[in-house]
């Protein structure tokens, strides 16, 4: 039960962080280790940045829906409404007064400054992470033969950790408890 969730796999995590970090020792030099090191570094500032121009942009696009709906309620208490319906027999039917159920409310207001400013993080941060990568991807990939080392390193890496997995499969007993 504590493996089923990834958060709970803390010993799957600092095992592949051990052999990431022995790949990055041997298999790179020191130049490839900072280019890594600055380009991670530039995907999560641009990260960063998206999130908070995109929360920004929530709260602007929350505050224009609300007071939108705002002087358009006004709008509504202000204009003149029919109270009655005659039918064509003559009947007289009243209409009820809906105005107070077209009115603003606090919870109204919560929820659209809420989903407003959770779409815009959702948005920004997606942007962000994209720019970043693709900023971090042109740094690394300016120098052909860094780029040649780093793709090795990672090859290696993940040759290793294909390995490891094979290898526990092969020698694990219970097979049913890795599959669910």
């Amino acid at each position: 039960m504590s493996e089923s969730l990834a958060a709970f796999r803390r010993h799957r995590r600092d095992e592949l962080a051990k052999l990431a970090d022995q790949h990055l020792q041997h298999d790179l030099q020191e130049s490839d280790r900072d280019a890594l090191k600055a380009a991670t570094t530039r995907v999560s500032t641009w990260t960063l940045i998206g999130s908070a121009v995109g929360i920004g942009l929530g709260f602007w696009v929350a505050f224009r829906l609300r007071s939108a709906r705002k002087s358009m309620f006004e709008a509504f208490k202000a204009a003149e409404k029919p109270v009655k319906v005659v039918f064509a027999d003559g009947r007289t039917e009243s209409i009820p007064d809906i105005t107070p159920f077209l009115r603003p409310s606090t919870l109204g207001d919560f929820a659209t400054y809420f989903f407003a400013s959770a779409g815009g993080l959702f948005l920004g941060g997606e942007l962000g992470l994209l720019g970043g990568s693709a900023s971090a991807s042109r740094s690394i990939t300016k120098d052909p033969e860094m780029r040649k080392r780093i793709e090795n390193a990672f090859r290696k890496f993940r040759a290793d950790v294909l390995r490891r997995e094979a290898d526990e499969l092969d020698r694990d007993d219970n097979l049913w408890d890795k599959m669910f």
